[in-house]
């Protein structure tokens, strides 16, 4: 049987930042990617930056809009199985939105890892990867998506091996140092405002994964151009190739799960398995 990683994502677009390179990697190795995305993504950006609840936004519509552009992402990836878990986008913390029948917030956990359990039981992925406890920077879709993912391993005879997503401080001080430089840079460490990556960031040492996706970032530029609606005018998407390279060239992760008894750092998620 050959080898599968399983990446655990809250909303169309979620799967590029962080994982994209990684996934492209594994994909061109001929290992089996597999997707999962959790929520339709219908509280992001309508076509022209319309924010959720400002005339002109169709929550039905942006859903839709999202869906395509993530089975273009997909495509762009080399992503082998895209599913759909279906719920509703919950919005941020806090909103209206949280509390919506349908929402994956107000989803039980044990429902929402009841159905991922069968995806992986009928996948059986060596590793798995997702958000930690906080869901990077506490999105509640991400903490939902880690809640599930936990849960459903935790059911599991023999649970992967997972992975989170992280920053380490020594990349975070980079970004943060390059805003400081530059003004159109703090936007681009991230899609958000007050976003500090050295609060999220992790010691350089607790980093278990380092993927250098130099090689496959024009694969991820071209996924994170697919996302239009969300990532038009992002300021990643405005870098010159190098630039760009250097700033989503790398991925970072931390073990949760260690059924291999991994240690040290390594450049590939399927260390201990190949």
């Amino acid at each position: 049987m050959g080898l599968t990683v399983l990446a655990v994502h809250a909303h169309p677009d979620d799967e590029v930042l962080a994982t994209g390179g990684a996934l492209r990697l594994l994909a061109d190795q001929g290992v089996r990617t597999v997707l999962v995305t959790c929520t339709d993504g219908r509280y992001g950006d309508a076509p022209g930056g319309v924010k959720p609840g400002a005339p002109g936004h169709d929550p039905d519509a942006v859903a839709a809009l999202r869906a395509r552009e993530l089975d273009a992402s997909a495509a762009a990836l080399g992503i082998a199985r895209v599913i759909r878990l279906g719920y509703g986008d919950s919005g941020m913390m806090g909103w209206d939105h949280n509390d919506e029948p349908g929402s994956f917030w107000s989803t039980r956990v044990d429902e929402a890892a009841d159905r991922l359990g069968a995806i992986l039981r009928a996948e059986a992925p060596q590793v798995v990867v997702t958000y930690n406890e906080i869901g990077f920077y506490g999105h509640p879709d991400h903490i939902q998506a880690h809640r599930a993912t936990r849960a459903a391993l935790a059911a599991l005879a023999a649970p992967p091996t997972l992975y989170y997503n992280a920053l380490p401080l020594s990349a975070a001080r980079r970004w943060r140092e390059q805003a400081t430089a530059d003004p159109d840079a703090a936007a681009s460490a991230e899609e958000g405002e007050g976003f500090d990556p050295v609060a999220l960031a992790v010691p350089d040492e607790e980093i278990a994964v380092a993927i250098d996706a130099r090689a496959v970032v024009g694969a991820k530029r071209a996924a994170m151009a697919a996302h239009a609606s969300q990532m038009a005018d992002s300021p990643w998407l405005s870098l010159d190739d190098d630039a760009f390279a250097a700033a989503m060239g790398w991925e970072w992760f931390v073990r949760a799960v260690n059924p291999r008894g991994l240690t040290g750092t390594s450049s590939d998620l399927l260390a201990g398995y190949r």
